[in-house]
């Protein structure tokens, strides 16, 4: 079925919104500039635009709800860009800066960061509307690409330079693909309202944690980015320890009401 000239010419006019995609345009360049930057061997500066990256994804779709200029087109970029500097920037500069002397098994590691990273990206546009949206399903690739990010500029606010190859960087990598494409769930803050009324207690726990990172960026930013990421795992594992205690109280009542 063809469309005829009229139909296409409406549509073309229709165009695309700009201020959003000048969002995620930002973020694909951040990418593709950490990429350039981790060749040359400057790690700890290929690290700093993947920060940059996950504020401009942070803003882009929320300036586009805002705004009430979401698209289908935008939300397909955003995917792509997000592949890019979250998937394949990061698994670049992971693998030249600590998995290349491990041979095959480090551009394994390196391919399954961005295989899990595509995968989880589309798994996340099929479920939107399925899964509650104050929940995550799997660690956010924007979430792993943040722990490659942090950890190496820590490594460097510690005195190390240039590469560093280590197996725990080899099972780090591992782990954390292996998190994005799990069913753990992970609080996505999308629930969050600042400008609600607070108690005073909250907003001096906030400007104390401000002050903090701060003072001290490069660890508190990679624990907040480690923190969340085995956030997950934990509060699954602890559902399991709850779960399994209350099971071994029921059996327990059943016994003792069986005796009596």
């Amino acid at each position: 079925m063809t469309m005829d000239p009229t139909t296409r010419r409406q549509k073309m006019r229709k165009g695309i919104y700009i201020l959003p995609n000048l969002f995620t345009t930002a973020n694909l360049l951040c990418g593709f500039y950490s990429i350039i930057i981790a060749m040359k061997g400057d790690y700890f500066m290929a690290a700093v635009p993947l920060l940059i990256a996950f504020v401009m994804d942070g803003l882009d779709g929320r300036i586009a709800r805002f705004t009430n200029t979401t698209s289908k087109f935008g939300a397909e970029y955003d995917s792509l860009s997000d592949l890019v500097a979250f998937g394949v920037a990061p698994a670049i500069l992971v693998y030249t800066w600590g998995l290349t002397e491990f041979g095959k098994w480090g551009w394994i590691a390196a391919s399954l960061f961005v295989i899990c990273g595509a995968l989880r990206l589309a798994r996340f546009n099929v479920q939107i509307g399925i899964i509650e949206s104050k929940v995550f399903n799997g660690l956010p690739i924007p979430a792993a690409a943040s722990v490659v990010a942090t950890g190496i500029m820590l490594y460097s606010y510690l005195g190390g330079e240039g590469k560093y190859h280590h197996i725990a960087i080899l099972i780090g990598v591992f782990v954390i693909a292996l998190l994005m494409v799990s069913n753990i769930k992970y609080y996505s803050f999308k629930d969050l309202n600042f400008f609600a009324k607070k108690p005073f207690m909250s907003f001096l726990l906030i400007v104390c944690i401000m002050i903090i990172v701060v003072a001290e960026k490069e660890i508190m930013i990679f624990t907040f980015a480690l923190g969340y990421a085995l956030s997950g795992p934990s509060w699954y594992l602890f559902k399991l320890g709850r779960n399994f205690v209350s099971e071994t109280r029921l059996k327990h009542s059943s016994v003792l009401k069986q005796n009596k």
